[in-house]
């Protein structure tokens, strides 16, 4: 079969195909729908899950003077379903999660990166330009002056620096063989015309060490055990003499047992009650005059400028 005869074999057959296409199409079964619509009302599905359409303007017509006609828009009702027309400003942070807390500065902590700091436990030896003493009112000021250079990295503390004192506890002797007490507590340091505030105790005085940083008198209580068992003994004495006459006298012999008897009860008792009788006593005074050595030690770093 040539070529010609093909095409005029195959015109015929796809016009029959085209012309039975229709033949073979899909009868569907629409009887679902009215089953469907028996049992349930497609419309108020529709109201009851799909929005509310906005409102459209409308358009009202108007006469005019001149007969003209004129269209003015009517606005919607606000509607409570209509959405906003800008979004609220809402303050947003980078920093979510994380709390920014914004401290005081203090002097203290940027001096620590700039000044030279002399370590706590730092000893000055200095002399008093203040006569002090248990009877010195609390509050009362002190000075004292440097005897010796102290040095420290990239900073030296020369001699003659002067140094402040406060006496911030003191009383006079007290009962129960109590001393009087002083309390110094140096609080500043002029150094090149500035004045640095320090945190420091007294360790020594007069070259004698000094515990808590309490300057205290003698305590008199063992004095005034020994003190009061004094009266006692002398009376026990009076007792022995009188007794050693009283038998050289054959009248008076027979009274020589009351005489050291009571001698011996009077010293008795004293004994026995002289820790009593010491809490009566009082300790020693004391006294610091001026031109006294100290020995003051740092209980705080100290940050300085050179």
């Amino acid at each position: 079969m040539d070529r010609s005869s093909f095409k005029k074999f195959l015109c015929p057959v796809f016009a029959f195909l085209i012309c039975a296409m229709p033949a073979y199409c899909l009868e569907l079964d629409m009887s679902v729908d009215e089953e469907i619509r028996k049992h349930y009302n497609p419309s108020q599905l529709e109201l009851d899950t799909l929005p509310p359409l906005p409102d459209t303007p409308k358009t009202v017509v108007q006469p005019d003077v001149q007969s003209s006609k004129t269209t003015t828009p009517v606005q919607p009702a606000a509607s409570s379903n209509s959405p906003p027309k800008t979004l609220p400003a809402v303050d947003t942070s980078s920093r979510v999660g994380r709390v920014h807390k914004t401290l005081p500065r203090t002097d203290a902590s940027a001096d620590a990166f700039t000044a030279i700091k002399i370590n706590k436990g730092t000893k000055f030896k200095v002399v008093s330009k203040t006569k002090v003493s248990s009877w010195t009112p609390e509050g009362a000021r002190m000075s004292f002056v440097s005897l010796a250079p102290v040095t420290r990295r990239y900073i030296t503390i020369p001699q003659g620096t002067v140094f402040k004192a406060v006496v911030e506890e003191s009383h006079p002797p007290q009962g129960t063989g109590n001393g009087g007490l002083i309390v110094i507590r140096a609080d500043q340091m002029i150094f090149k015309g500035r004045t640095y505030y320090i945190n420091a105790k007294i360790t020594k005085a007069n070259n004698k060490k000094i515990f808590f940083n309490n300057i205290k008198g003698k305590r008199g209580y063992l004095k005034g055990i020994a003190n009061s068992v004094q009266p006692g003994k002398r009376f026990y004495k009076k007792a022995m003499r009188g007794t050693s006459k009283l038998a050289q006298n054959p009248w008076t012999l027979i009274l020589t047992p009351f005489t050291a008897v009571a001698g011996v009860v009077v010293y008795g008792v004293n004994i026995v009650g002289s820790p009593v009788f010491a809490m009566f006593s009082k300790g020693g005074n004391i006294t610091i005059p001026a031109g006294t050595q100290y020995e003051i030690k740092l209980l705080e770093d100290v940050y300085m400028y050179p």
